[in-house]
């Protein structure tokens, strides 16, 4: 099965929930961020689960085939960026993506929050939101597909 590469921008809050379907349970390091202040930009490195393509290779019909991207992330009009709970020191460190979450602090500023699993998250502040989802390369099969525990409501 040939999965093309995705490209995608997000100008708004919606778009911003799109790139955050597409991007949950990407795995970077902590190395593979930037925070380019002097360019106004945040970068990051991911490998990508493609949860639209998890399981649907008809020639595998018998079989489960899930696929991960190599992947660039990034935003513009970036003002500032914080961290909690991450060591910027520890590079290798590997984190899971969550989410991507918007609020907006005054129209169209506001803050982009990418929550990964253990606590950890960057808060970028952006005079908007401009950002772009782009696969940089083939996709390769990935040994499963991401689990999360229930919970219960």
């Amino acid at each position: 099965m040939v999965v093309d590469p995705l490209k995608l921008l997000a100008l708004d809050a919606e778009d911003l929930g799109v790139l955050s379907a597409h991007m949950q349970d990407a795995v970077c390091q902590v190395g593979d961020m930037a925070y380019l202040a002097g360019e106004c930009r945040f970068a990051l490195l991911a490998n990508r689960f493609d949860w639209s393509a998890a399981g649907k290779d008809p020639e595998k019909a018998a079989e489960s085939v899930f696929y991960r991207h190599r992947t660039a992330l990034r935003f513009e009009r970036v003002t500032a960026a914080k961290i909690s709970g991450l060591d910027l020191k520890d590079k290798r460190r590997t984190l899971s993506l969550l989410a991507l979450q918007f609020e907006e602090t005054g129209a169209p500023a506001g803050r982009i929050t990418l929550v990964f699993a253990g606590d950890a998250a960057v808060r970028l502040d952006v005079e908007c939101i401009e950002g772009e989802l782009k696969d940089l390369g083939a996709a390769w099969s990935a040994k499963g597909k991401p689990r999360h525990p229930e919970t219960k409501v």
